[in-house]
Parts: structure tokens; C-alpha cells; sequence
């Protein structure tokens, strides 16, 4: 290689290789002090938009599972209400059977009435969780509860269906089959036990329709958390940097920018060895 004062070859490498080191370096700091290993799309593009879509996922289901748990808390004052009623018919059997005998020595009116009321206080909280005919002021709850999850394949695998809303599913004194019974006679109290056994019968099957969908809203819920897990590692071992590494690598920037800083003075000083040649 020929020696030349307008060129200094070897300066211009050293040069080139600090600003390398110096680069290095900046981006071991910045991946130890964010914690990722992306942070622009430059350090990797690929990975990035599949980072992304984890993180997208992670955002819907984790959405989904508070929207699973408010499924739950709706069912759950349902069942909170179906439980009422059901102590509600238990008292009623209690008149419809102290009724039925012609040993009952009181007054029937009076046991009518408290009949009467018990029937009324039915429709009310039947009213109140949305499942007396006709809707009424039964519309605080949907009782056609969709809850979108995510997680699915398509649409329909990312919601949980739970339906409360058919005739079967009316828990008021209509829709128990209640209607006109009265216990103010014997006669009657005899009718109205044999109706009451079929609504205690009707109410539990309305009961286990709630219990289902919220065993079902609960599993939904662990498969989410599930796949919440598994997705937020998998966009962890794409994103995140990787600490220990990342901290060998700036001991190693910092020499290397030390050795280059040192030959470039080096490279730098050599033209004036030329000089004696001059001499």
C-alpha cells in the first residue's frame, strides 16, 4: 500500500468502525433502558407486525374477560332473584297445603290474601330480573345475553350464547302457570298445590338454564386467561430484549468504541511519520 499524505486510509476505517461501535452501543442502551428489543420498525420488521398481532390479541381478550364477568354478575342477580322466588313458592305450598285440609280452623280470606300477595311479589322480582311475560319493566337485563370473549376462529367461537328469553324461561305467576289460583277454599288449596308443584318443577329448569351459562361464562373465562398467557409470552420472546445479553453487549460496545477512539489516533498520527522522509 503506497504511503500518501492527501489519503489516510487507514484513519477512514477506524473512522467507519467507531461509528459502528458508537452505533452498536446506542442500541444496546436503548434496548436496556426501554426493555424492548424493537423499538422502531427498523430493528425488525418481521417481527414487529407478528409482535403486534399477540398484542392485539392480548388487548381483545383481556377486554373479553371483563365482559365475560360482567355476563357473570348479571346471572348471577338472576339467580340471586330465581332463589327468591323459589322461597317464595315454598311459602306458598306452606298456605296451599294448611289450606287443603279440612282441619284448618282460620280464617280463609285472611290466608287467601297473604296468597294473593306472595303471587304478586313473584311477578315483582320476576319483573325486576327481566323474566316475566312480556318483558314489562323486565328490561334492566337483556335476558338474550351475548358475550363477545374473542379468541375464536371466527365470530361465533368468540362468544358465549346464553338465552333466557323463551316462554319457558318466564318465571312470573303467568309463566309459572299460576294464574287464578287462590286458596280460599279447601277445593282450591287442592288445585293450587298441584300448580305449585309444577312451577317449583318450571323454575328449576330455569334455574339450571342460568347455571349453565354461567358454568359456561366461567370456563370462557379460563380459556381466556389461557390464551392471554400463552400470547403475552409468545409476543414477550419477539419484543422484549433480552437483558443479559443486552448487558454483555455494551461491555463489549464500550471496548470496542475505547480500541477504535484509540486507533484513530493512531491512524491520525501516522502521516506525520512521512515527514522524515522529507528530512
Amino acid at each position: 500500500m503506497s504511503l500518501s499524505f492527501q489519503t489516510n486510509v487507514t484513519s477512514l476505517v477506524a473512522e467507519n468502525n467507531l461509528e459502528v461501535n458508537q452505533n452498536f452501543q446506542n442500541a444496546t442502551i436503548t434496548q436496556l433502558t426501554s426493555g424492548y428489543r424493537i423499538n422502531d420498525s427498523g430493528d425488525d420488521a418481521a417481527g414487529l407486525v407478528v409482535a403486534n398481532q399477540f398484542r392485539n390479541q392480548v388487548a381483545s381478550l383481556t377486554e373479553g374477560v371483563s365482559n365475560a364477568n360482567d355476563g357473570v354478575g348479571i346471572l348471577q342477580t338472576i339467580d340471586g332473584g330465581l332463589n327468591n322466588i323459589s322461597n317464595i313458592l315454598d311459602q306458598l305450598q306452606t298456605l296451599a297445603t294448611q289450606g287443603a285440609s279440612t282441619t284448618f280452623t282460620g280464617n280463609y280470606t285472611t290466608l287467601n290474601n297473604e296468597f294473593t300477595t306472595l303471587l304478586g311479589e313473584i311477578d315483582r322480582q320476576a319483573a325486576n330480573i327481566g323474566l316475566a311475560s312480556g318483558g314489562g319493566a323486565a328490561s334492566e337485563y337483556n335476558t338474550t345475553i351475548g358475550v363477545y370473549i374473542g379468541g375464536g376462529d371466527n365470530q361465533a367461537d368468540s362468544q358465549v350464547q346464553v338465552n333466557l328469553s323463551g316462554a319457558s324461561n318466564q318465571v312470573d305467576s303467568a309463566g309459572l302457570g299460576l294464574t287464578g289460583s287462590t286458596v280460599s277454599s279447601s277445593t282450591n288449596a287442592l288445585a293450587a298445590i298441584g300448580k305449585i308443584t309444577t312451577a317449583v318443577a318450571n323454575l328449576g329448569a330455569t334455574q339450571g338454564a342460568v347455571g349453565t351459562g354461567e358454568n359456561d361464562l366461567q370456563y370462557a373465562i379460563g380459556l381466556a386467561n389461557s390464551q392471554i398467557t400463552n400470547e403475552s409470552a409468545s409476543e414477550s420472546q419477539i419484543r422484549d430484549a433480552n437483558i443479559a445479553q443486552e448487558a454483555a453487549n455494551l461491555t463489549k460496545s464500550q471496548v470496542l468504541q475505547q480500541s477504535s477512539v484509540a486507533a484513530l489516533a493512531q491512524a491520525n498520527a501516522s502521516p506525520e511519520a512521512l515527514l522524515k522522509l522529507l528530512q
